[in-house]
């Protein structure tokens, strides 16, 4: 067992187990830290690259990387924060590669955020779920890199202003200037073109209407 890990005052006993299990190549601890993180990690890298594919690719290349260095890992952070600093290295790595050879697509599928939609809900709800959930991703996928990464570490990943900063190698003050302004940006998006949406938002059709029009019809004894 490497000496590094003798003291890790500030990280969680239970990640000090998983990173020991996956020290002694326990398949488990490592199975364990992936199914753990990768939700966090492939949201991040996405927010990063805006591109789906390359953002799977980028999680899985990280947690190789990490995992080969796993012995440097000092407990200064979370494996959390320590597993997304590997992510956003890596992706930036990969964007600044990218630019040198092609341009960036105008318009790439996203999928940052995941509204939990009810099957059972109305298709009319459904797909106005849809629509607004387009419009979020679209405008944040749009935002310049600096502010994406803030607004996806803060706003869609939920980390506090201190673990924003210390993900991304900045001072909270700067955290908080660009979150200030990826919000406004994403806002004005939406403004520009959440009006024809909202028509739609509250849908009161299909099952909904039926349902409601066959009470009020039996409550008139217009229908049994």
């Amino acid at each position: 067992m490497p000496a590094v890990l003798t003291a890790m005052p500030s990280v969680a006993s239970g990640e000090m187990r998983l990173v020991r299990r996956a020290l002694a190549r326990e398949g488990d601890g490592f199975r364990t830290i992936i199914k753990t993180y990768n939700q966090r990690l492939y949201r991040i890298a996405r927010g990063v690259v805006r591109n789906d594919s390359e953002a799977e690719d980028i999680v899985q290349e990280a947690y190789v990387r990490a995992f080969a260095h796993l012995d440097a890992f000092r407990g200064d952070s979370s494996l959390a924060t320590w597993l997304s600093r590997i992510v956003i290295n890596e992706a930036l790595g990969r964007l600044r590669k990218r630019r040198r050879t092609v341009s960036m697509p105008e318009n790439p599928q996203a999928e940052i955020i995941r509204f939990p939609l009810n099957p059972s809900d109305d298709p009319e709800r459904t797909m106005a779920q849809r629509q607004i959930l387009q419009l979020v991703e679209r405008a944040t996928d749009r935002l310049p890199d600096v502010y994406r990464t803030v607004f996806v570490a803060r706003v869609i990943e939920g980390l506090s202003i201190e673990e924003t900063a210390d993900l991304l190698g900045v001072r909270p003050q700067t955290v908080k200037t660009r979150l200030h302004r990826a919000r406004a940006l994403v806002r004005k998006a939406l403004d520009d073109q959440i009006g024809p949406v909202l028509l739609d938002a509250f849908p009161f059709a299909g099952r909904r209407c039926e349902r409601l029009t066959s009470a009020v019809m039996r409550r008139l004894g217009l229908e049994s």
